[in-house]
């Protein structure tokens, strides 16, 4: 990439470069992989970039910083924390590395969601990516030229594992509206001994499907013969779609469905005259829910700590530590040396 960039940039008017990219990567120096978490091939979003000035490379730093934050917030519904890692953790040839931690309450574990580096021009020195500073040419500087500042940072297809471990249960999957495949699912109930996909239940679950599409609602009816509504029902919550809509004759008589979310199973009867605003709502309240439950979870695991005996037992107890610590490598060391041993 910075070969390439040192072809490329020629003039401060090539500046700002920024090149994002959708990759896959593989990666042989580790051992146990783990689905999603950290495998030995995984897609990833990276970006590359240079400015002519710190100041504007370090405040893409934060705002891609930010951007990730959201991603996880937004999207996932997952909370993380922002912060900076230590000289030891950052990037190797970087000035600092900047990263989004989540944390599994369940397994007392933080990972890391996603990265984003001033690299300084710790690269653009080695690789002769230099142009000359408007500002210092005309100051009439002996030397006008600049090697430019540059960033990198990534985000994996480690957010789904953290998405996930943060809001799965025993029946498997619970996915956030906003990133669920199908939002709705539609599974006729009810039905008469004899009726398949030719009766009036069939029909108005395809009808509701239609509704809610063209309303822009991934939903899905489930009309598949030869499986009973419980059967459904379990296939459908195994893979965490958000709500269903149960459909039967009591309902179509009453213009009505039976709602259940995913996340807490509570049901609610709702009208099918304005449905799709209706569920466009329940959708919508999912969503702020379980933020809202996976935040709870996450402030309360995040302990000060401010004695040493207290660490390893609040470690141990799978909470995170709030700690002050001198910032150097030595310190870095001591700890975790004497956390690993006890």
């Amino acid at each position: 990439m910075t070969t390439d960039y040192a072809k490329w940039i020629n003039s401060y008017r090539d500046l700002p470069l920024k090149l994002n990219q959708w990759n896959s990567v593989v990666r042989w120096e580790f051992k146990n992989p783990q689905p999603f978490l950290r495998t030995r091939e995984f897609l990833w979003q990276e970006g590359h970039t240079a400015f002519l000035t710190r100041a504007e490379a370090a405040q893409e730093v934060m705002d891609i910083l930010d951007l990730y934050r959201r991603v996880y917030t937004d999207i996932l519904a997952v909370p993380v924390t922002k912060g900076k890692k230590s000289e030891k953790e950052k990037f190797a040839g970087a000035d600092y590395t900047t990263t989004v931690e989540g944390f599994i309450p369940t397994t007392g574990r933080g990972i890391q969601g996603g990265t984003s580096h001033h690299l300084g021009q710790n690269f653009s020195k080695m690789f002769d990516i230099t142009v000359e500073d408007p500002e210092k040419k005309a100051n009439g500087d002996v030397d006008p030229k600049v090697a430019v500042y540059q960033n990198s940072w990534g985000l994996s297809t480690r957010t789904l594992g953290v998405m996930v471990m943060t809001h799965g249960d025993d029946q498997g999957l619970v996915l956030p509206p906003r990133v669920a495949l199908n939002q709705v699912v539609i599974v006729p109930v009810g039905l008469s001994k004899g009726e398949g996909k030719n009766g009036v239940i069939y029909d108005a679950c395809a009808e509701l499907e239609k509704t809610l599409l063209a309303g822009g609602i991934r939903a899905k009816a489930d009309l598949r013969e030869g499986y009973t509504p419980g059967w459904k029902f379990n296939d459908w919550e195994m893979r965490g779609v958000p709500l269903r809509l149960e459909l039967g004759p009591k309902d179509i008589a009453n213009k009505s469905t039976l709602a259940v979310r995913r996340y807490d199973n509570h049901k609610s009867a709702i009208q099918l005259d304005n449905i799709v605003d209706s569920v466009k709502s329940y959708l919508d309240d999912i969503q702020a829910a379980l933020l809202e439950r996976a935040t709870e979870k996450f402030n309360a695991c995040f302990v000060k700590i401010s004695k040493w005996e207290d660490v390893v037992p609040t470690l141990d107890a799978k909470k995170a530590l709030v700690l002050p610590w001198c910032e150097e490598e030595a310190c870095e060391d001591a700890v975790k040396e004497r956390s690993s041993s006890q």
